[in-house]
C-alpha cells in the first residue's frame, strides 16, 4: 500500500493540472461546440469521461525527470492534442463531420481552403490554447525561483506504469459503458458522431488509424471468391428494364453538370419576393425532374458524388475514394462510353490535383481533364474557390468544339461554394435578412449559378449542340449544414428535426432530353442510381458489372435509397439516428416500422465497401455491352 501511495504521489505531482485542463476543455468542446446530442444520463457520463483516459496516458508517457524537458514535453503534448481538437472543430464547422486519417493526408486540399478557414475561425477559439501558455509560464517562473531546477519529484518507471494502468482502466470503463448504451458501437464505423461521442476525439483518432490500417490488409488478402455473394446481391435487386426509355437518347452527346452545394429547397422557391432559380424552374417543365433525389456523399463531398455517379458504388465511411483507392479497377461511365466511341472530358477550373482528380480521372477512363491551367483565370473572373461559373462555361466552348461527337462532357461548378461569397455586381437576388451571413449569401450564389447555366444553354443552342445532347444536372452535396439550423428554420417556417435534416439532403436532379415533355418522377432515389439510368437512356445494357443503383425509369425499381451515415429513405418512412419517421409529416413511429429495411441498408453499404476496400472489380471478367433489350 505504501508503494502504491508513493507511486500515486509521484504520478500526480505537477501533471494533474495539465491532465485536468486538457480533459475539461476537451469535454467543453465536445459538449457545446460539436453540439453532440446527449439523450440520457449515461450518455452524458460517457461523454464526460471519454477524454480522460487519453489525457492521463499522454502526459504520463511524456513525463521526464529533467525539469526543462518536462516544460517542453508538456507544452508540446498539450499543443498537439489541442491542435487535433481544434482541427476537428474547424472541420466540423465546415463539413459537420470529423477528421479521419485519409483526410489528414489530403493536405493538397487544405491549401485551397483560403477564405473558408478564416470564415470558420472564431476569436474565442484562442481560449483553447490559453492553458498551454499559462502553464508554461508558471513552470518557467517556478524554475526561476529555484537555485537548482530539477524535476519536482523523480519520476520512476513504476509511476509511469501506474499512470498507464489508470488510463487503461478508465478506457475499459469508458468502452464498457459505451457498449451498454450502444452494443453495435465499433461495427458502425460510418457513424463518426457516435464514435466521437462515446470514445472522445483522441481515442477516436487512434481507432481510425487502426481502421485505415485494416483497409490496406483487406486489399492484400482479398480473393475473387468474395465477388460471388456481392454479384448475387446486386443481380437480385429488381430492375425491370423500361423498353420505352431504353436508348431514348441513343447516339447523343452526354453533358453532365454537377451543381456545387445545391439543395432542392431552393427549387421553385423565392427569396425577397424573387425566384431563386428561374432557369432551373423553367427547365424542369421540359424535363424529367426527381424531387425525391438524395445526395449520398461522405467525407469526400464533391469527389464522393462523382464516384457515386460514375460507378454506382458508394463512397467510403471515412476519407475519399479519390485518394485512398485511386489505383483500383473500376467500370466507370467514361470508360464504358469510350468503348462505344465517346470522347470524354471534365471541365473544372481548379487545381488539377485537388481531390487527386488528375490521378483518379485517368483511372475512371476520361480522355481529357481541363483544369485550372487550361482557363484564363483573373481576379475579375474568379471568386472564392476559383473561376466563376459563367466564365467556366464560356471558356469551355472552344474545347467542347474540338471534342469528337458523340462526347461525354462533365462540368464541376465552383461559385456556389462555402462561404458563398459574391461581388455585388454579380448578385441577381439580394441577400436574405437573417442573422446568419453564410445562409443569407447562399441564395445569391445559387441564383448566380442558375443564371450562368442559362447562358451556357444559350451558347449550346448557338453552336448547334443543344438538340443533339442529353443533359443530366444534379446537386453534388448539401451546402447548408446543421450549423445553420436557426436560419433554416426561419426561412422554411418549420422546426429542424432529424426527419427535416434528412429531407434537406435532397438535391436537384433534372434529366433533360430536348424535345421531350416534362414529367415529375416521385420515385425515391439517390446519386447511386445515375450510372445505370444514364447508360440505359444512351442504349447501353452492361453485363458483368456490379452496380448498387437501379435505372430510375425501371418498371420494378423500389422506392429506397441509403445515405452514407446509414440513414435510409423509403416511400413511406425515413430512418435516421436510430429512429423511424413516417412521411410526409415526419412524426416519429415505432422503429419496428423501419425494421424491414435496416439490414438491407447496412448490407448495401457493407458490400459496396467490400468492393472498394478489396479492389474486387479487378477479379471481374471484362464487361460486355448489349445495345438491344427485350421490354
Amino acid at each position: 500500500m505504501k508503494d502504491v501511495k508513493g507511486a500515486f504521489g509521484k504520478f500526480q505531482n505537477g501533471y494533474m493540472t495539465s491532465i485536468i485542463l486538457l480533459w475539461l476543455k476537451t469535454y467543453v468542446v465536445l459538449r457545446f461546440l460539436f453540439e453532440l446530442s446527449v439523450e440520457s444520463l449515461l450518455e452524458e457520463v460517457i461523454l464526460f469521461i471519454s477524454p480522460l483516459s487519453f489525457s492521463i496516458l499522454l502526459f504520463t508517457l511524456v513525463r521526464s525527470d529533467k525539469f526543462i524537458k518536462n516544460i517542453i514535453y508538456k507544452a508540446l503534448a498539450n499543443l498537439l492534442a489541442t491542435g487535433v481538437l481544434y482541427a476537428n472543430l474547424l472541420y466540423y464547422r465546415f463539413f459537420n463531420d470529423f477528421i479521419t486519417l485519409p483526410v489528414v493526408f489530403q493536405t493538397n486540399n487544405f491549401s485551397d481552403l483560403g477564405g473558408s478557414t478564416a470564415t470558420l475561425a472564431n476569436p474565442f477559439d484562442v481560449f483553447l490554447f490559453v492553458d498551454i501558455i499559462v502553464l508554461t509560464i508558471v513552470s518557467i517562473v517556478s524554475a526561476a525561483r529555484k537555485r537548482e531546477p530539477k524535476a519536482e519529484v523523480p519520476f520512476k518507471h513504476r509511476s509511469r506504469r501506474f499512470g498507464i494502468l489508470i488510463a487503461l482502466s478508465i478506457f475499459v470503463v469508458n468502452v464498457g459503458l459505451a457498449y451498454i448504451e450502444r452494443p453495435e458501437l465499433l461495427t458502425r464505423t460510418f457513424d463518426r458522431e457516435m464514435l466521437m461521442k462515446y470514445l472522445g476525439p483522441y481515442n477516436y483518432q487512434m481507432y481510425d488509424v487502426v481502421l485505415q490500417s485494416n483497409t490496406k490488409v483487406k486489399r492484400a488478402f482479398a480473393e475473387s471468391s468474395e465477388l460471388a455473394p456481392i454479384r448475387s446481391y446486386t443481380e437480385e435487386t429488381p430492375h425491370g428494364i423500361n423498353a420505352k426509355m431504353f436508348g431514348k437518347a441513343k447516339g447523343k452527346n452526354l453533358i453532365l453538370i454537377s451543381l456545387e452545394s445545391t439543395q432542392s429547397f431552393v427549387i421553385n422557391n423565392k427569396v425577397n419576393g424573387k425566384e431563386i432559380t428561374p432557369f432551373l424552374n423553367d427547365l424542369i417543365d421540359k424535363s424529367y425532374y426527381f424531387p425525391n433525389f438524395y445526395q449520398q456523399t461522405g467525407q469526400g463531398k464533391t469527389s464522393d458524388s462523382e464516384f457515386l455517379v460514375e460507378n454506382s458504388l458508394y463512397g467510403l465511411p471515412s476519407g475519399a475514394v479519390f485518394f485512398t483507392n485511386s489505383q483500383n479497377e473500376y467500370n466507370a461511365t467514361p470508360e464504358i462510353l469510350g468503348k462505344s466511341g465517346y470522347e470524354s472530358a471534365v471541365f473544372h477550373a481548379n487545381n488539377k490535383s485537388f481531390w487527386n482528380r488528375n490521378i483518379m480521372y485517368q483511372t475512371l477512363g476520361y480522355d481529357r481533364y481541363f483544369s485550372q491551367e487550361d482557363f484564363n483565370i483573373t481576379p475579375e473572373k474568379s471568386i472564392g474557390w476559383g473561376l466563376k461559373d459563367e466564365y467556366l462555361y464560356k471558356q469551355s466552348m472552344k474545347y467542347l468544339d474540338n471534342l469528337k461527337e458523340p462526347f461525354y462532357a462533365k462540368y464541376i461548378t465552383l461559385t456556389n461554394h462555402f462561404p458563398f461569397s459574391l461581388e455585388e455586381e454579380d448578385e441577381i437576388v439580394s441577400e436574405w435578412d437573417s442573422n446568419d451571413g453564410v445562409f443569407n449569401r447562399y441564395f445569391t450564389t445559387v441564383s448566380y449559378e442558375d443564371n450562368a447555366l442559362k447562358q451556357y444553354f444559350n451558347r449550346l443552342k448557338e453552336k448547334g449542340l443543344y438538340k443533339d445532347s442529353l443533359f443530366v444536372i444534379y446537386g453534388d452535396h448539401n451546402g447548408i449544414s446543421d450549423n445553420h439550423t436557426e436560419a433554416m428554420e426561419k426561412y422554411l417556417g418549420k422546426p429542424h428535426t432529424p426527419y427535416r435534416h434528412i429531407q434537406l439532403q435532397r438535391v436537384p436532379l433534372i434529366i433533360h432530353n430536348p424535345g421531350q415533355k416534362g414529367k415529375v418522377m416521385e420515385t425515391v432515389s439517390g446519386q447511386i442510381d445515375l450510372k445505370p439510368t444514364i447508360l440505359h437512356l444512351l442504349g447501353k445494357h452492361i453485363e458483368n458489372d456490379i452496380q448498387f443503383g437501379t435505372d430510375l425509369f425501371a418498371k420494378e425499381r423500389k422506392d429506397f435509397t441509403v445515405l452514407r451515415d446509414g440513414s435510409f429513405i423509403t416511400d413511406k418512412y425515413i430512418y435516421t439516428e436510430g429512429k423511424c419517421y413516417r412521411k410526409p409529416k415526419g412524426n416519429e413511429v415505432d422503429s419496428k416500422q423501419c425494421q424491414e429495411w435496416k439490414p438491407i441498408a447496412e448490407e448495401e453499404l457493407n458490400k459496396s465497401d467490400q468492393v472498394v476496400y478489396g479492389d474486387l472489380l479487378r477479379f471481374l471478367q471484362p464487361y460486355s455491352s448489349n445495345d438491344n433489350v427485350d421490354g
